[in-house]
């Protein structure tokens, strides 16, 4: 009766529609407390670890994927590519324990779970506060980061390759730009669309594809209590969750509806 699970079903649904338009997602079942609290508490943590992976994402691994495309065929393109394949598919929970364990618990060098450290003292500056946090960010960064670059390598790749023979890129050449001006200025702004399209598929997996690496680093974020929901079946958790994912697969949709305008002139003109 508490959570209104007596009613029948279009009642329960109306009555969580209803709260939806007010921004109340109702209890959590584990917690007693709004899932919306719960959520907003949460996100700082994800959106910590989510942006950092998307800024070392498209920008290392763009780099790295018109490295390969200028120098194709080459050693090195071939060892990038193998590296890449590698990365594509090694799974993120798995690459994640063995560095908790390696990094974190044999070699002692960063720690192997949480945000931060509990024996800190309260009295330390923020300075120190702040390198408390990136240690811990470092392991999880680079385990999500590792996957993720690995896919935007092999599409900028792809997507350079193609541009690299088109006739304006010989005209470019032919007027006696240099090639650094060739390729960054005129082939890589028009490689770049495929990855912006990545880019927003990327978006939701500031939630989605974090679960399990959260779980196995304890950092308390949006992954970490979804995967808490699952194992506790706290419903309403689970479906705040899964309206802030549709949230960003929306989101991340219009972002790249916009940058293909701001790129390409013929689409604001469409």
């Amino acid at each position: 009766a508490r959570y209104g699970l007596d009613q029948p079903v279009t009642t329960q649904f109306a009555a969580f529609l209803g709260g939806l338009l007010k921004g109340d997602l109702g209890v959590s079942i584990e917690y007693g407390r709004p899932v919306s609290a719960l959520l907003i508490e949460r996100l700082p943590a994800t959106l910590l670890l989510g942006g950092s992976v998307l800024l070392l994402n498209f920008t290392v691994g763009l780099w790295l994927g018109v490295r390969q495309a200028v120098r194709r065929g080459r050693a090195e393109d071939r060892w990038l590519t193998a590296v890449s394949l590698v990365g594509y598919a090694t799974p993120s929970f798995w690459l994640g324990l063995v560095l908790a364990w390696f990094v974190g618990i044999k070699l002692r060098l960063l720690p192997a779970a949480g945000m931060q450290d509990p024996l800190l003292s309260f009295d330390s500056s923020f300075a120190v506060r702040v390198g408390d946090v990136l240690r811990h960010l470092v392991l999880p960064v680079l385990t999500l980061s590792i996957v993720s670059i690995a896919a935007t390598m092999r599409y900028q790749r792809t997507a350079m390759l193609e541009i690299l023979t088109l006739p304006f890129m010989i005209t470019a050449r032919a007027k006696g730009l240099t090639e650094r001006e060739v390729i960054w200025r005129h082939g890589w702004r028009n490689a770049l669309f495929p990855v912006i399209t990545l880019f927003g598929l990327w978006l939701p997996i500031l939630v989605t594809g974090s679960v399990f690496v959260e779980a196995v680093f304890a950092w308390p974020g949006l992954g970490s209590l979804a995967a808490a929901a699952v194992w506790g079946r706290d419903y309403p958790v689970l479906m705040g969750a899964s309206m802030l994912v549709a949230t960003l697969v929306v989101a991340g949709g219009f972002i790249t509806e916009v940058a293909y305008a701001l790129l390409d002139p013929r689409v604001r003109l469409a």
